[in-house]
């Protein structure tokens, strides 16, 4: 893990960090994921569950996470290209997990692209499992 590396919960400061990590990390994301909509949203509901890595003031990676007082999920997982392998990404998951935990959530979801193997491999590290489910989605 990056010594300086710090976790906390997201700041208004840290907009273009994040919008800047996650155009590098969610390419070609559809207009509601990207940080003009999604951060707004997010800050509207469980802002506590937002948070940011950050070295020297610069943000190197991001989770966010929900919770319905059923399941918990996480969102928008990303690290800077670069920090990558540092350990960011598992710190981050971590303390999302240990945020959900403390709201009582027992169970995390969360969704990966089929094609996606590499970040599929991540989460497996992690002890998370594919789970024979089908997703389904609507845009309202």
């Amino acid at each position: 893990m990056t010594l300086k590396m710090e976790i906390r919960r997201y700041r208004a400061s840290d907009f273009d960090g994040v919008k800047s990590l996650w155009d590098e990390a969610f390419p070609g994301d559809p207009p509601w994921n990207r940080a003009e909509a999604a951060i707004p949203a997010k800050l509207a509901f469980q802002p506590d569950l937002f948070l940011v890595a950050a070295e020297d003031s610069q943000v190197i990676g991001s989770v966010m996470a929900g919770y319905d007082g059923h399941r918990g999920w996480l969102y928008s997982v990303a690290v800077r290209k670069g920090c990558e392998r540092g350990g960011v990404g598992t710190a981050l998951v971590h303390e999302a997990e240990r945020s959900l935990r403390a709201l009582g959530c027992e169970k995390i979801n969360l969704q990966v692209r089929a094609s996606n193997e590499e970040v599929v491999q991540f989460y497996a590290g992690l002890g998370y499992a594919i789970e024979d489910r089908i997703s389904l989605g609507r845009r309202l």
